[in-house]
């Protein structure tokens, strides 16, 4: 197994689909790389020789950042946002959407699970009201 940027790829998947699992490097980057290291895309991992690998691993340090740096550098850049308040910082610390997406009608893996806010029964109504009043009671006793 090869360890490029502190990330195992695995060694039955082709080069060009293994470098995507690195952090912060995609189809497109991938393309790039293995046209400046002139290594073909359809090889397998396994069958990459180590000069392969040394040009892979400096190429991706030198032209790319990636894995941890990056996400420093993303969670830093929200903690900025979010200390000069702007609206994209505001939406960050309310967990809503940032990018302008509507949030009426979806919105459900930034906003959660439903929570169904409504009119009660006049049964339920009626229970929670005397539940409420007999704790008052209580406390007033206690006092």
């Amino acid at each position: 197994m090869i360890r490029i940027a502190g990330v195992t790829l695995p060694d039955n998947k082709r080069i060009d689909i293994a470098l995507t699992l690195i952090y912060g490097i995609g189809r497109n980057n991938v393309v790039d790389i293995l046209n400046k290291a002139q290594i073909s895309s359809n090889k397998r991992v396994k069958e990459i020789t180590s000069d392969e690998i040394s040009k892979l691993q400096t190429l991706i340090e030198s032209d790319y950042k990636v894995e941890g740096d990056l996400r420093k550098d993303i969670t830093d850049n929200i903690k900025r946002l979010k200390a000069i308040g702007s609206y994209r910082g505001i939406r960050h610390t309310r967990n809503l959407p940032v990018r302008g997406q509507r949030t009426r009608s979806n919105a459900r893996t930034k906003r959660g699970k439903r929570v169904t806010i409504g009119a009660l029964k006049k049964e339920t109504r009626v229970k929670l009201q005397s539940s409420d009043t007999a704790g008052e009671a209580k406390e007033g006793a206690a006092k």
